[in-house]
């Protein structure tokens, strides 16, 4: 089963590698998107991954959930029209959704954000509640199947609640 993560240059490393190496360590298969299959994405710290496949050519129904790390990668992928129509399409299928840091920003612009309970980093607190989201202050938030966490250090709460969703999903 795969899950699919959607990255942009200068993601914030570790908001990608933590949860891209629990979901292996969980028998899922992992499946980067980016702008294009084969591009290089750099994240800010340095690190750098190759999309597997493009935001294009990404069809929900091969995947079980979708990860967006933070970073300033979601400022830089959030108006492509197919991101924002494959988010809101996870959001239709009920998959689950983890947005950690700066990762609600692709919500936000997907339209997906009013009347759900969402923590994001501090940044965009106010892009949360002006797109009609409930804004709390937690290390993760679970609303439906959405989860949400705020930055670096709540990732060990933000890998374990995709986890359960994705075992929940499975079974």
């Amino acid at each position: 089963m795969k899950v699919l993560f959607i990255v942009g240059d200068e993601f914030e490393d570790i908001e990608l590698l933590y949860p891209f190496y629990r979901v292996i360590e969980e028998g899922f298969q992992p499946v980067i998107a980016g702008k294009e299959a084969g591009g290089k994405i750099v994240g800010k710290h340095g690190y750098s991954v190759v999309a597997d496949i493009s935001f294009k050519e990404a069809k929900v129904n091969d995947y079980v959930a979708l990860v967006i790390p933070g970073g300033r990668g979601p400022e830089k992928i959030r108006t492509l029209p197919e991101v924002k129509e494959l988010t809101r399409k996870f959001f239709e299928m009920k998959k689950p959704v983890a947005a950690i840091c700066h990762g609600p920003q692709v919500l936000i612009s997907a339209g997906v954000v009013k009347g759900r309970k969402i923590t994001s980093v501090a940044a965009i607190k106010d892009d949360v509640v002006v797109a009609g989201g409930e804004y709390i202050d937690a290390p993760v938030v679970e609303d439906e199947n959405l989860i949400s966490s705020r930055h670096p250090g709540d990732l060990p709460f933000f890998a374990q609640s995709l986890i359960k969703a994705l075992k929940t999903f499975k079974n």
